[in-house]
């Protein structure tokens, strides 16, 4: 897998290479951590594109490829689709909404699949992610499966998240506000010709206004992706964030989430749920202690 060549057509932007590439990260090859350690990762942007179901979240980055696409930027997006229940593959509905964009030689789309990753990305999009960063490309724009609680990982890979919103989300903005609120850069009203667009808008200046900072001050733009409405100005936004103090001191605490995300990923790779299982049904008894159990899994601290 790894080869002076490889590691040439990757940085060279060679589609086919960076997509043996991802199929290699993705079923853990035996190469592909040493492949990523030879990389040389450039500072592309990453764009966190979140938000409940149905926002338009699809569609938003189809109109903001064919913006930039208009600037002859180079552009790829990982879009994070729930698995399937029989081959936990990913069931590729985000591409139907994207389709106008596979033959343009500026785009690179890949679907990645949950398989039962409950933050709203797939297990390997942060490996997948680096090895974006030296492809060339001018963005790298990751979508999720939908908001939730559980939903903050966004935060540990993107450089700006990007909430969407409908103004039909308004009645659930308490419950979104304990979430993903807290790590959005942006926020977007998508859909924002619909009724109660006006007073969801002025809702959001409000709460933008009161947890800014010195830094930043979150930036809410009302776009109709359908007409490709306000997709610059939304673009200016993110590049805005981009150069902003308050995106320079991130950087750190992203590289620190993501430090202990592979970490983690390392040490749970041996665990395997059947053995575990088998070990709890043939120790299970009336004097079954969970916490001296889970021990023996634990390395020692002396």
């Amino acid at each position: 897998m790894i080869s002076e060549a490889s590691i040439a057509a990757i940085s060279n932007g060679n589609i086919r290479a960076i997509s043996r590439a991802i199929t290699g990260i993705e079923n853990e090859h035996p190469d592909y951590l040493d492949l990523l350690k030879y990389l040389p990762f450039n500072n592309t942007p990453v764009i966190g594109f979140t938000g409940p179901p149905g926002a338009g979240k699809s569609t938003l980055i189809s109109a903001i490829l064919s913006h930039l696409n208009t600037l002859n930027k180079r552009v790829a997006v990982i879009a994070v689709d729930p698995s399937s229940p029989f081959n936990q593959g990913a069931l590729l509905g985000d591409r139907l909404r994207m389709n106008e964009h596979y033959l343009l030689p500026n785009v690179f789309i890949r679907s990645m699949a949950t398989r039962g990753s409950l933050g709203g990305l797939a297990p390997k999009v942060f490996e997948v992610c680096d090895l974006l960063k030296c492809a060339n490309f001018d963005y790298i724009f990751i979508e999720t499966v939908g908001v939730g609680q559980s939903e903050v990982e966004i935060a540990a890979l993107a450089d700006t998240t990007v909430l969407v919103l409908v103004p039909e989300a308004g009645d659930e903005i308490q419950t979104i506000k304990s979430g993903i609120m807290e790590i959005a850069d942006v926020f977007v009203l998508n859909k924002s010709d619909r009724n109660g667009a006006d007073i969801f808008y002025r809702n959001l200046v409000q709460l933008a206004h009161q947890t800014a900072n010195k830094d930043w001050e979150i930036p809410v733009l009302q776009t109709i992706a359908n007409n490709k409405k306000g997709i610059e100005k939304l673009m200016d936004a993110i590049v805005a964030h981009q150069q902003s103090q308050h995106h320079h001191e991130k950087k750190i605490e992203l590289l620190v989430k993501k430090a202990i995300n592979l970490i983690t990923q390392s040490r749970i790779k041996d665990l395997v749920p059947a053995e575990i299982k088998k070990s709890i049904e043939t120790e299970f008894g009336e004097n079954f202690n969970l916490y001296r159990f889970v021990k023996k899994y634990i390395p020692s601290t002396k």
